[in-house]
């Protein structure tokens, strides 16, 4: 399928993972992809690979001087902007929750939520002109009790704020929407392989996911097929949400 054909992406955290699998997708499926990532490096390694279609650069996603620059090299690069994939974040803060400082918030929530948050800020003007939308990474840890609090908190964040933004902007014909993943195999868990083994466990389908499982939610969801969703949070998680169920099944005789 060619659904993004004459369409164009800016995908942040891009240079590895879920970021680099999206940013693939999306040229696969015919668009022109702005990859952007702290690493500018590592940015410009998957643009060079998926090749004249795409434009690798360095961003720091808590800088908005770097995100008002990266929206314009994708306008002036590619000549409009589509599709927002707000993918930057990560665990920050690991601490006891009793013992986490002020400082400690601010990190996790500069990155993972205000950063969103100004990403959709300086793309709007964009996306309305197109009506184009916006596709958020977040967590199945914004929607249950995983550990993890402060991490968890900002991504509940971002599910209320998808919701408002596209209750605002419904009128206007952008959409907004969630993916929330579960485990996914990713270059952080390289070193914990032995992890990655004994969290499939907890997953119905066997497995932990892989960034290619989001990135075909995010091209779905960032596409015509999805024109009358927005809103929503789409899990994709193998499962790991069905909770007690899944256990009470696994202990029956």
């Amino acid at each position: 399928m060619q659904r993004y054909d004459g369409r164009v992406a800016l995908v942040t955290a891009a240079g590895q993972g879920i970021g680099k699998a999206v940013a693939e997708r999306i040229a696969a499926e015919g668009g022109s992809v702005l990859v952007t990532d702290l690493d500018g490096e590592r940015a410009a390694q998957v643009a060079a690979k998926i090749g004249e279609r795409a434009l690798g650069i360095q961003v720091d996603v808590t800088s908005r001087a770097d995100i008002d620059a990266a929206v314009a090299a994708a306008v002036e690069r590619f000549g409009r902007l589509d599709l927002l994939v707000n993918n930057a974040g990560g665990c920050i803060v690991t601490s006891d929750p009793e013992q986490t400082t002020v400082d400690d918030w601010h990190r996790q929530l500069d990155v993972t939520l205000i950063s969103a948050a100004q990403c959709i800020q300086s793309a709007l003007p964009h996306l309305r002109a197109v009506r184009g939308n916006v596709v958020t990474i977040s967590s199945v840890n914004g929607l249950a009790a995983f550990g993890n609090l402060e991490y968890s908190a900002a991504k509940a964040g971002q599910q209320s704020m998808t919701q408002n933004f596209a209750a605002r902007h419904g009128r206007d014909g952008v959409r907004f929407n969630i993916v929330a993943p579960g485990t996914i195999r990713t270059p952080n868990w390289d070193s914990m392989p032995q992890a990655l083994d004994r969290l499939k466990e907890m997953y119905p389908l066997g497995r932990v996911g892989e960034p290619e499982d989001i990135a075909a939610a995010v091209a779905f969801l960032g596409s015509d097929d999805a024109s009358w969703i927005t809103g929503q949070t789409l899990p994709v998680e193998g499962g790991v949400l069905t909770g007690p169920a899944f256990l009470i099944h696994q202990t029956r005789p």
